[in-house]
């Protein structure tokens, strides 16, 4: 079976990525087989704990479907990340099944049929009969079973507690099996979201994860310094989308962690602004957030920059706020504060030191210069990074640090033509300092630090003007 091309590079097809006894890369086939232990004992502890009427339970996590621009033209497929996260698979269509009968479990991965026509078009599939050996479950069943497989189960067992995210369908297939079974016998049933406790295992890195991590912040920070390198007056923004797209690429990454912004002048104080297709001029800055999706980890990094090679006195000053800002926050995370202590942090320490640099003169309390600072940051300072750029929705925002966790650190400021408070060199000035953050136990490891912040090294970066190919600007 080694030799047999399957439906995602193993180490026999793709050795420079996958490593003996790897499903993806870095990942082992026993930790994700660890994974699903850990969910199947949350499960079972939850239940006990409230004191459930069973101790049998269903758990059923859907595979992505692909999603078309238009006809039979796809786009990029993306696996669902819990599903990626418990089995490995890369393929589309599939859905991942756990039984517990009292203390016995059993894995049941339900994969694609072999259809010889659509693999001539689309490459191989991996048959059921392949699967299990390959990813370490139990059995593999095809798709088209799954519909007898559950409704055989509850005939069979009886106070069953179903699995499912109802909320958030992944893949339509299966989510018409589940609600029709839902219809069906629901009345007899308990029903559960099994989605925190995913993301709960989610939001503490194991070291195979933190590696991937390292690597898609690396590709991304060398990405944005040859990009910086070569941003002058008079190139588009989409210009050095193209160049951050390929720099990421070239280097590994095989997708974008989401578009990229990349704001030019007043531009910069829209949060999301994603239409990159102005010129830069030798007076603007630059805001560029941007990352990559390396075997299926995210970076997310966030670097702001003087096209004409050095910052005016007035962006020196609002970049200087926000790079102590910066700091500040990333120190902070010494003592495993939440997610959201910093961004109060942050607000304050905006607030002050627009304060002292005269601008918020008039402003007397904390509370009133931290209004203020949150109108000129509207958006939380921290998320939650993984697999997903906004990691673990779920988890709130208000829970403390621990190590594993990896954050991003995002202060911004952003002071828009209209905004009065401002005298008017400073409006249209937007600036953000994003880097990803690891917390351990011996305080926080940057990694996104070999992408420059400082002052000196972005000017000095800036003034590089290495050219893109010629006839491109």
């Amino acid at each position: 079976m080694e030799m047999k091309a399957l439906g995602q590079p193993t180490h026999a097809t793709h050795p420079h990525i996958i490593n003996k006894g790897e499903i993806t890369s870095l990942t082992t086939r026993s930790e994700y087989k660890h994974r699903r232990f850990v969910l199947i004992d949350q499960i079972k502890s939850h239940a006990k704990k409230m004191h459930m009427a069973s101790n049998n339970h269903l758990i059923v996590v859907p595979a992505s479907s692909t999603q078309y621009m238009s006809g039979k033209i796809p786009y990029n497929f993306r696996q669902n990340t819990d599903f990626l996260y418990l089995t490995g698979c890369l393929e589309p269509d599939c859905c991942f099944v756990t039984t517990i009968i009292n203390e016995e479990f059993s894995t049941t991965l339900f994969t694609r049929e072999t259809d010889k026509n659509a693999e001539k078009w689309d490459g191989p599939r991996t048959n059921h009969r392949d699967a299990a050996d390959f990813f370490g479950v139990n059995q593999s069943l095809p798709i088209n079973v799954l519909n007898d497989f559950i409704r055989g189960f509850v005939k069979y067992v009886a106070n069953l507690i179903v699995w499912y995210n109802f909320v958030n369908p992944i893949q339509m297939h299966v989510h018409s099996i589940m609600e029709n079974f839902m219809s069906d016998f629901g009345t007899t049933l308990t029903c559960e979201n099994p989605t925190i406790f995913i993301q709960q295992m989610r939001l503490i890195k194991s070291p195979s994860e933190v590696a991937l991590m390292r690597k898609t912040c690396r590709i991304a920070s060398d990405a944005f310094i040859e990009t910086i390198k070569c941003s002058s007056p008079g190139i588009i923004e989409s210009q050095l989308n193209a160049k951050f797209d390929f720099e990421c690429k070239i280097r590994g990454a095989e997708n974008m962690a989401y578009p990229p912004i990349i704001a030019g002048g007043k531009r910069a104080c829209i949060i999301h602004y994603s239409n990159n297709n102005q010129v830069l001029s030798k007076d603007d800055v630059v805001l560029m957030d941007g990352g990559c999706e390396y075997h299926g980890y995210c970076s997310d990094i966030t670097r702001t920059w003087p096209v004409g090679g050095a910052f005016s006195p007035e962006q020196k000053s609002i970049y200087k706020i926000v790079y102590e800002a910066n700091c500040e926050l990333i120190d902070m995370c010494k003592s495993f504060p939440s997610l959201d202590a910093l961004y109060e942090r942050m607000l304050i320490t905006v607030g002050v030191k627009l304060q002292h640099l005269g601008l918020l003169s008039r402003y007397e309390t904390i509370k009133s210069v931290m209004k203020v600072a949150q109108q000129l940051c509207p958006h939380h300072c921290c998320h939650f990074l993984g697999m997903d750029v906004h990691d673990t929705p779920m988890i709130k925002r208000s829970i403390k640090m621990r190590p594993g966790m990896i954050i991003t650190v995002e202060p911004g400021i952003y002071i828009n033509e209209e905004n009065t408070l401002f005298p008017k060199n400073y409006r249209g000035i937007g600036v953000r300092i994003e880097d990803d953050v690891l917390i351990t136990e011996t305080g926080p490891v940057v990694l996104s630090d070999f992408c420059p912040k400082d002052i000196e090294q972005i000017e000095k970066l800036a003034s590089e003007f290495s050219k893109l190919p010629s006839g491109y600007i």
